[in-house]
């Protein structure tokens, strides 16, 4: 499996693309981690314009099977965190095959 870019390389590649050292780089991604994470939280929702959205959704209770038994369970309620990637992102990372 290939790996992807590390927060170290993340942090290197803004500061020499932006001209500042890596402490403020850093400084900022954590900033923007933090941002995301509070407004999510608040809000349902957070945007990262061409990029996508963090949107908090609800999960209704249901019905399932644990794999080893068979046995029906109850599956409870929860809050879950989902990524929606922006449509540009996706066409640009994945375009669609023409038919």
């Amino acid at each position: 499996m290939a790996s992807g870019m590390t927060k170290t390389q993340l942090v290197r590649t803004i500061a020499e693309k932006h001209g500042i050292n890596n402490k403020t780089a850093a400084a900022f991604l954590e900033h923007l981690a933090e941002m995301a994470i509070k407004e999510t939280k608040k809000n349902g929702v957070f945007v990262l314009p061409g990029l996508g959205r963090l949107v908090k959704a609800n999960r209704k209770a249901r019905m399932g099977r644990n794999p080893q038994t068979g046995e029906a369970i109850k599956i409870p309620a929860k809050t879950v965190v989902k990524f929606r990637v922006a449509k540009t992102a996706k066409d640009t990372i994945a375009p669609a095959k023409a038919k």
